[in-house]
């Protein structure tokens, strides 16, 4: 049994590649919550989303997100209206979200909400919320604080990152689920999401750091930064920002307690040593995931056995 952690377009790529090679339902996926949002009286899970359209073959891979051909009418009668619409949400993206959001309403969870919308999509791999509590990722920009989604899509990332708030995290539990699945696995792959608002929401979470130090299984990430840059997304203001290194040594030190091996870009060959400092195996090979064969053959390097 394999349990990824992640969230967004990185962890949606690298999955693509390692469910070529191994059975889907072999493979549970803790997912990043902390951008969940309510709009338009919608609960909406994006990151949950992005790897459950990319995993069911229907993503939109120009933009990453949103379902391929997606028309936008609903979106554009909520403008006539007088709504904001920065949150771009297709159709058939929309008729996702009610139906999410129908779920709930009936008292159901979002771990089983997220259950129901994996069948209809026809999925095998186990998509596990990191949480069914309420928990939100805030972005302090300079006078306020406001929602990542608002700060990554609305503001798009502009404003230096003066700190990161996870509301919710002293109360919010994991669910069953997501332990058993780190204590049961054989192998654990950390993807290369963004280190602080994907895994990190996740690790925050009470119990589950404690139980990666716990698990019997081997840990593998993968970082999400090549030549002190992100692939996508405002990684590098997040971490540089909270005053971390914008490196994949200083990605590999935020996970230095529970990791066995890194996987690290061959652009980044100069900081083997350093994160082998902390004990940690490293491997290199390609992490820019272009095309399919780019995705299985990171998935078959992380795989193998050291």
């Amino acid at each position: 049994m394999i349990t990824a952690l992640g969230g967004g377009v990185g962890a949606a790529r690298f999955l693509t590649g390692l469910l070529k090679i191994v059975k889907e339902d072999d493979v549970s996926v803790i997912v990043n919550t902390g951008d969940d949002i309510e709009m338009f009286g919608l609960h909406i899970s994006p990151d949950i989303d992005i790897v459950a359209y990319t995993l069911a073959g229907i993503v939109d891979e120009e933009k990453g997100w949103g379902i391929r051909g997606d028309t936008f009418q609903a979106l554009e009668m909520l403008k006539k209206l007088g709504l904001e619409t920065w949150f771009a949400l297709g159709d058939k993206d929309f008729a996702t979200h009610i139906f999410r959001t129908d779920l709930i309403k009936k008292g159901f969870t979002l771990s089983q909400a997220t259950d129901e919308i994996c069948h209809a999509l026809g999925l095998k791999v186990k998509l596990l919320p990191m949480t069914n509590d309420k928990f939100e990722t805030r972005i302090k920009i300079k006078e306020e604080s406001v929602h990542f989604e608002e700060y990554f899509v609305k503001r798009r990332s502009s404003e230096e990152v003066l700190g990161v708030e996870f509301v919710g995290a002293e109360s919010a539990k994991p669910t069953p689920k997501v332990i058993d699945a780190i204590l049961n696995s054989d192998l654990i792959i950390i993807c290369p999401s963004n280190p602080i608002v994907s895994i990190g929401t996740i690790l925050s979470i009470n119990g589950i750091r404690d139980a990666l130090r716990k698990t019997k299984a081997k840990i593998v990430g993968i970082s999400p930064i090549v030549a002190g840059a992100p692939i996508k997304g405002p990684a590098d203001k997040i971490l540089r920002g909270l005053g971390f290194e914008v490196s994949t040594f200083g990605v590999a030190k935020l996970y230095s307690d529970f990791l066995d091996t890194f996987v690290i870009d061959n652009l980044d060959a100069a900081e083997k040593s350093r994160i082998e400092n902390f004990g940690i195996r490293v491997k290199m090979t390609n992490t820019i995931m272009k095309t399919l064969e780019d995705k299985v053959q990171l998935a078959k390097v992380v795989l193998e056995k050291p």
